[in-house]
C-alpha cells in the first residue's frame, strides 16, 4: 500500500530536491524588491486609463516579472483589462474566471506561484 504522496512544497515531506544548501526545496527564489528591468509599453489598440497604466507598471515591477519576457505582454495586458472590469463592476462571470486563471498562470496568486515553483524571499 503506498504511503503519503510526496510533495516538495512541504518542508517535512519525504520528497527532497537539490536545494543547493538554500533550503528552498527546488523553488526559484524571486527578489522581494521586485523587477528593475524596463517596463514594456502597453499594447496599442485601446485607450488605457490612469488606473490601468498604474496596475501595468506595478505588475511589471513585481517579483514575478523577473520571470516574464516580452511574450507575456499580451497576457499581462489581458489581466489588466479583466482587473479593470472587475474593479469598476462591469465584469461578467467569464471575465472574472479568466482573471483568476491569468493570475495563476502569471504567478500572481499563491497557488500560481506554487505551481510555477516560485517563492519570494
Amino acid at each position: 500500500m503506498p504511503g503519503p504522496s510526496r510533495t516538495a512544497t512541504k518542508p517535512n515531506s519525504r520528497a527532497r530536491r537539490n536545494t543547493g544548501g538554500s533550503g528552498n526545496f527546488g523553488f526559484i527564489e524571486l527578489p522581494a524588491g521586485g523587477c528593475d528591468l524596463p517596463v514594456p509599453r502597453l499594447p496599442a489598440g485601446r485607450a488605457w486609463s490612469a488606473e490601468e497604466r498604474k496596475l501595468w507598471r506595478n505588475l511589471w515591477r513585481s517579483p514575478q516579472a523577473t520571470q516574464w519576457d516580452d511574450s507575456y505582454i499580451a497576457a499581462v495586458a489581458a489581466y489588466v483589462v479583466h482587473a479593470s472590469a472587475i474593479y469598476d463592476g462591469t465584469a461578467k462571470a467569464w471575465s472574472a474566471q479568466e482573471f483568476r486563471h491569468l493570475g495563476d498562470k502569471l504567478g500572481l496568486t499563491p497557488q500560481g506561484m506554487a505551481n510555477l515553483g516560485w517563492m519570494v524571499r
